[in-house]
């Protein structure tokens, strides 16, 4: 009976020791990803300035649907776009009728937020902060709460092949839109 409990015990200390130590990050993906240029989604507000027109230069917010609708145009497609190419296709839709030659700049006003749940001060929604690691987000979200793992984070970001979960280091950086999940600490 001694025996069985000392190789039981064994077998907990090696559990606990691998989970304490062995936190793979499997983030490179993710890494690669926050390089790549900005593509907007719903919750993002725009500044569309038409040069020349100023009926239609204002501020558009980018619907549930991934789109904004402006004067003349219509109703047009801005999720998964930068804002470069949204800009390119305004001027197109514009040029089919409305303006000779179209001149169309875009920028984003506000970006969508980002959110921090689990074992923070402050769980929620939040404004996003250009150049935002996950630290920095729990910074904003009132800090670590007593019995939080300090060590990672789960981060939950829409690419283009859908939703992604993984665990990243403190330094990750955050995208808007992006979920943070600080896990409760076993020890």
């Amino acid at each position: 009976m001694r025996l069985v409990r000392i190789l039981g015990t064994l077998a907990f200390a090696l559990a606990v020791s691998a989970c304490a130590n062995g936190v793979r990050y499997n983030h490179q993906y993710l890494e690669m990803e926050a390089h790549a240029p900005y593509t907007l989604a719903g919750g993002d507000r725009l500044r569309v300035i038409v040069f020349g027109q100023d009926s239609l230069s204002n501020s558009y917010a980018v619907d549930g649907a991934g789109r904004i609708a402006m004067p003349l145009i219509g109703v047009i497609e801005a999720q998964g776009r930068t804002t470069l190419q949204l800009a390119r296709a305004i001027e197109d839709r514009l040029r089919a009728g409305y303006l000779r030659e179209p001149k169309v700049s875009v920028e984003v006003e506000t970006y969508r937020p980002f959110f921090v749940l689990g074992e923070v001060n402050a769980s929620g929604q939040f404004p996003y902060v250009n150049n935002m690691t996950v630290q920095t987000a729990i910074a904003i979200a009132g800090g670590f709460a007593p019995r939080a793992n300090r060590n990672y984070a789960e981060l939950t970001r829409a690419t283009p092949e859908g939703m992604v979960t993984v665990t990243v280091p403190m330094t990750m950086p955050v995208r808007p839109g992006d979920t943070i999940v600080i896990k409760e600490r076993f020890f």
